[in-house]
């Protein structure tokens, strides 16, 4: 809590009532972050929702000077800081140089002190703001909001960046590559996009919340640029002096219509070799990163090889974490381990280059992360996957599917994991199918 600020707590008797009424609520401000746990109750739990609104002082900052910037940002004084890391950021951190514009143009870096901080849980609203009076006013002001009428999205035509035959050709090219050792395992990613698109971010979101509730979703509006995040993934969370990261990698299909086809999804996904030496492969990367912030050996693997269902897919997550260093900085650890592993492959730089060689989209602040740092300096990020992208004056919609391309990927099933990926996003901006 910042130091001049009030707490203040408020019963609720329907909880999913108040998140939508806070949504909408909050859509009058130019800037907010909406931070969903969607009841997920792990080791690691920290809030169920959280959401960030006002703009009382922020840091805008592109690749360059942008980290320094940000620490000293940091410096200032201790409050709350919503905002997001772009996967750009590697241009600072590695010198690479990305050969595609981020259509969206959502910044680098983009950290903003709230004016008012709200946390909902199941029976209560606990509203952080300068007073009392200024606390009830703001709860009077969310449970006199009307649930609104959502906008009906304007007819999108979806359409693929890449073909399937140049989806199928790239990843046979990816795989030369592996072969001569230039990599192990690389994560490439191919674009979905509307032009002319007109929707209701906050529909679009209720509608991807409601088929695709997973634990890192965000709603995220920096002006006219719009984030509809479901992630299921965290980069890294921070808690005293211990700090973790969560990659995924592996997935195999749900069958919500099919206990035993389910169970059995499930089981292969756990015994798959192809899935585990990519899981192996980003704990390794993950368990270097953090080495370079942690006490010499603190680093541990967790857990390894967890497998963890989410509404549309099976997931393999492991979990690596370390006790940092003395006077170790907020950029000193984003400096050692952005973009995240599962983002990227391995060896970290060298996948970089290739995958701006080979896709042919920008992706901005997708693969980067979205989170918060709090007044005593801790701090929860998420990886920004499966997630829809809006610009309402561009009026350029988009979403990225990828996966992670090893010399034994197989090129037809690796495209239909993306379609899989991809389809709640689809879904809840068009009708149509792929």
């Amino acid at each position: 809590m910042n130091a001049t600020n009030t707490n203040c707590i408020f019963a609720i008797s329907h909880f999913e009532n108040a998140k939508r009424k806070m949504l909408n609520w909050a859509n009058r401000f130019g800037i907010f972050c909406f931070l969903d746990n969607h009841r997920y109750q792990t080791n690691y739990h920290s809030v169920e929702c959280l959401l960030a609104v006002g703009n009382k002082n922020c840091l805008t900052a592109n690749a360059g000077n942008a980290l320094n910037d940000l620490q000293n940002f940091l410096n200032e004084k201790p409050r709350w800081l919503f905002g997001h890391l772009g996967y750009d950021l590697k241009k600072e951190i590695e010198d690479i140089v990305s050969a595609h514009a981020d259509k969206h143009k959502f910044p680098d870096v983009f950290f903003f002190e709230p004016a008012i901080i709200i946390k909902l849980s199941e029976n209560k609203m606990e509203i952080e703001v300068e007073n009392e009076v200024e606390a009830k006013k703001v709860f009077s002001e969310i449970m006199d909001t009307g649930h609104g009428e959502l906008e009906k999205n304007s007819h999108l035509q979806i359409r693929q960046r890449v073909s399937k035959q140049e989806y199928i050709s790239t990843i046979e090219q990816l795989k030369k590559h592996i072969l001569r050792g230039d990599c192990y395992e690389i994560n490439y990613c191919m674009e979905f996009f509307a032009e002319k698109a007109v929707v209701d971010p906050l529909a679009v979101y209720q509608k991807l919340s409601s088929s695709s509730p997973n634990p890192f979703s965000a709603l995220y509006k920096l002006e006219d640029k719009w984030l509809i995040c479901a992630s299921p993934e965290r980069f890294l969370k921070k808690e005293g002096n211990k700090i973790l990261s969560q990659p995924i990698k592996g997935t195999s299909s749900r069958f919500l219509k099919d206990d035993n086809k389910d169970k059995k999804s499930k089981e292969e996904l756990f015994a798959s070799e192809k899935d585990r030496s990519e899981n192996v492969m980003v704990v390794d990367l993950v368990r270097n990163d953090l080495a370079r912030v942690c006490k010499e050996g603190t680093v541990k693997v967790d857990e390894l090889f967890g497998i963890y269902s989410f509404p549309q897919v099976h997931q393999m997550i492991s979990t690596v974490s370390g006790e940092l260093k003395e006077k170790i900085s907020f950029t000193d650890i984003i400096r050692a381990t952005f973009p995240m592993g599962s983002m990227t492959g391995a060896p970290k730089r060298r996948v970089m280059e290739l995958i701006d060689q080979y896709e042919r989209s920008g992706r901005g602040i997708f693969s980067g992360a979205v989170g918060y740092i709090t007044s005593e300096g801790n701090f929860d990020f998420n990886v920004v996957i499966r997630s829809i992208m809006y610009n309402t004056s561009e009026k350029y919609l988009s979403f990225m599917a990828g996966s992670g391309i090893t010399f034994y990927s197989d090129a037809e099933k690796e495209y239909e994991e993306c379609l899989l990926k991809a389809e709640a996003m689809r879904a809840a901006v068009s009708a149509n199918k792929f």
